[in-house]
């Protein structure tokens, strides 16, 4: 994995959403931080588990690599390209290669479409396909994602939660992508469905090479599907490495409350639970230093004042946290 070349590169990543007041001569007046500086890479083929609360700044990162909005700062490189340069003509081509998998598979299927429209559309779009191939085509992703081709007549309200996932995966499938962006794709399926989807997400890497920017608020799910992790809180990535070190030896405090809060099958075996008191601090008006200060169990004097440095654990394996740099 480590060989592979590097598909996306975000380095430095901000994204403020501005506050105004007024109606006609409006004015700034603040901005809700969302994400403010993160910077990762992810190889072709490989599977980034982007994960922590809800509100942390997951999704807004998301749509930032789709293009969807813009970014305050920073720079996102997609096969050595700055994609935040591109004009809208050159922004469409690199929408091929970049594909999304949405959260709520009721929502994000037209209700008017049939199946095969909804799946051919991107081939119209991008006018890769008409006709007898664009029908053709339409078959093979349904055959892909375990559908059969009569389900290409019916519409989205004829399906399960997890038919109609699979359904946008087809879709998101269609323009062969190199990178899915998985915005947790899971979360609203039951736990069985969830399985079946994460198997059919690695089937599917595996047959066509494909990167995943896989979006999570449960590290349960991740831990079976990524090959690292990265853990966001508050609009920054505090901790970055491969799977089995986060899962094995976490680092921060804030990794280690979330992994702590994982349920374990067995109930003879237990885990102590890290209860983080008090609620996630507003990203408008952000802690000064260290961001997870405010519910640190472990807090230092140091940690008020000064923001922490990313400090290396092991190779590949990162951390931004005071502890280490005085422990250092």
């Amino acid at each position: 994995m480590d060989t592979d070349p590097v598909l996306l590169e975000v380095r430095n990543l901000v994204k403020h959403f501005p506050i105004t007041r007024g109606m006609v001569f409006s004015q700034q007046i603040g901005a809700v931080m969302a994400v403010d500086g993160i910077s990762f890479t992810l190889r072709a083929g490989e599977t980034l588990g982007l994960v922590g609360e809800s509100g942390c700044g997951k999704s807004t990162t998301a749509r930032l690599i789709l293009g969807l909005i813009r970014a305050t700062a920073g720079q996102i490189l997609f096969a050595g390209r700055d994609i935040l340069t591109l004009s809208k003509a050159e922004m469409l081509k690199v929408r091929r290669d970049i594909q999304i998998i949405f959260q709520d598979p009721y929502a994000s299927l037209n209700p008017r479409m049939t199946v095969q429209d909804i799946i051919a559309e991107p081939l119209e779009i991008h006018q890769l396909a008409k006709g007898i191939q664009k029908e053709q085509r339409v078959r093979e992703l349904l055959d892909v994602v375990g559908l059969n081709s009569y389900h290409g007549r019916r519409y989205p309200r004829e399906f399960s939660g997890g038919q109609r996932q699979r359904i946008g995966i087809a879709r998101a499938l269609a323009v062969k992508p190199k990178l899915l962006v998985c915005d947790e794709p899971v979360s609203a399926l039951d736990v069985s469905i969830q399985a079946q989807v994460v198997n059919l997400l690695q089937d599917l890497q595996a047959e066509f090479g494909l990167a995943y920017l896989f979006i999570a608020h449960d590290l349960s799910v991740v831990k079976h599907i990524a090959n690292r992790v990265a853990v966001m809180y508050l609009g920054r990535i505090v901790e970055l490495s491969s799977k089995e070190d986060v899962y094995q030896n976490p680092s921060h405090p804030y990794t280690k409350a979330l992994l702590s809060a994982i349920p374990i099958p067995d109930p003879a075996h237990k885990r102590k639970r890290i209860v983080l008191k008090g609620d996630v601090p507003s990203p408008i008006h952000p802690p000064m230093g260290c961001r997870f200060h405010t519910r640190c169990p472990q807090l230092m004097d140091v940690c008020k004042t000064l923001d922490p440095k990313w400090h290396p654990i092991n190779p590949g394996h990162e951390v931004a946290c005071h502890l280490f740099v005085t422990n250092g």
